[in-house]
């Protein structure tokens, strides 16, 4: 196991990969699901620090694997073996995420979260024993993610015993989360990874889709509940039709910017372009549940109004939307969209939803789609600089 050069020619996303992005479909699912679930209960609010903390999982997960496979991608036995423990950890976190959403119950969610990272440690340590340059690196990693993990096991058993209160599960949660992040600055202290740029760019982007896919998905499971039930209506094809261009526009917005050259030229600057990736992941994964609740409305009565129907619409996009400036402007030398029209398009998606008393969750969930087009139209038309 040597580290990767990092500047691979034709570097691209290997089969392995694939095959592990396609694992954390089935937790991205039930983690949209169960807020989808919540949300239509009326209890969105309640159900919004589950699905943060249960995707801080999901999200750092993925992440600490894809910047690891950046630089010491080996596409062994050995290596393939213990990629593949992380997917079964994955599978079991997925699992565990009703439990999580309906009871507090992080049993499950943090069994499969050691079980990853007990096979990120495994793959630390043998790029430490194989890898003599960048050792101190590799164990550097390996000995921070075991002790952050313990203060995850720690967490559940302390909970478990009644030791913790409810009070501090909240803050512990915090705290051990401010470590994760600090452990790859920690680590590269002592030499920096040889991650690619334009894969890193690849990755990111795949994840990306797979986000946007999600969302397909709950819309599409919507319109097929209401055909079954012979309730196709107007609404209902507005909401679906406007649902599609909205994710049309949002990938077509994430795509604009160049992000392996600018992480090439400024590759210091990756830490805040890889974390702040947290806020566009969990926003689109919050939409997919949001989309869902919209179509669901249309045919069933649920417990949420539709104010908060729009707004489960509206504040993941706005969310995205600021972040599509902060994210990339930390890698680039200029924003690729103007931060004037960007922040117009953000005001007036988080107003639009005030009108839902008025026009309906469907032209609501129309216009938000419209104004992303909009965006789009104002980027690319000639001297928008």
């Amino acid at each position: 196991m040597r580290a990767r050069p990092t500047d691979e020619p034709h570097r691209v996303s290997s089969p392995l990969e694939l095959l592990f992005d396609l694992t954390f479909v089935v937790a991205i699912a039930a983690v949209t699901a169960r807020l989808a679930h919540g949300i239509a209960g009326g209890h969105g609010p309640a159900g919004l620090l589950p699905f943060l903390q249960v995707f801080f999982a999901i999200w750092w997960a993925w992440m600490n694997f894809t910047w690891f496979a950046s630089s010491y991608d080996t596409d062994d036995v050995a290596y393939r073996l213990l990629t593949m423990v992380q997917m079964a950890g994955v599978l079991v976190l997925a699992a565990g995420v009703p439990a999580a959403a309906d009871d507090s119950d992080y049993r499950a969610v943090t069994l499969g979260y050691l079980i990853m990272r007990i096979g990120l440690v495994a793959q630390w340590l043998r790029a430490g024993a194989e890898d003599a340059p960048g050792r101190r690196t590799a164990l550097r990693y390996a000995a921070g993610i075991t002790v952050v993990q313990v203060g995850w096991v720690l967490r559940l058993l302390l909970s478990q015993a009644g030791v913790l209160p409810p009070s501090a599960l909240l803050p512990f949660f915090a705290g051990l989360a401010v470590l994760e992040l600090a452990v790859p600055r920690w680590a590269e202290r002592a030499g920096a990874t040889s991650w690619h740029p334009h894969h890193i760019a690849e990755r990111y982007g795949l994840f990306t889709i797979i986000l946007l896919g999600e969302s397909v998905l709950a819309a599409t499971t919507g319109v097929e509940g209401a055909i079954e039930a012979a309730e196709l209506s107007g609404s209902l094809v507005v909401i679906a039709v406007s649902g599609l261009v909205l994710l049309f526009a949002l990938w077509w917005l994430y795509f604009l910017a160049p992000a392996g050259e600018g992480l090439s030229d400024r590759r210091h600057r990756s830490y805040l372009w890889g974390y702040g990736h947290y806020g566009v992941f969990a926003a689109l994964a919050a939409l997919g549940a949001g989309l869902e609740v919209a179509v669901e409305q249309t045919g069933h009565s649920v417990g949420a109004s539709s104010l908060t129907i729009c707004y489960a619409v509206a504040i993941p996009v706005g969310v995205f939307l600021a972040l599509l400036w902060v994210v990339p402007a930390s890698i680039l030398a200029e924003p690729v969209v103007r931060p004037a029209a960007l922040l117009g398009c953000v005001a007036v998606v988080l107003l639009l939803p005030f009108a839902a008393p008025w026009i309906g969750v469907a032209a609501v969930v129309a216009a938000i789609a419209a104004v992303c087009v909009l965006l789009i139209a104002v980027t690319l038309a000639p001297g928008s600089g």
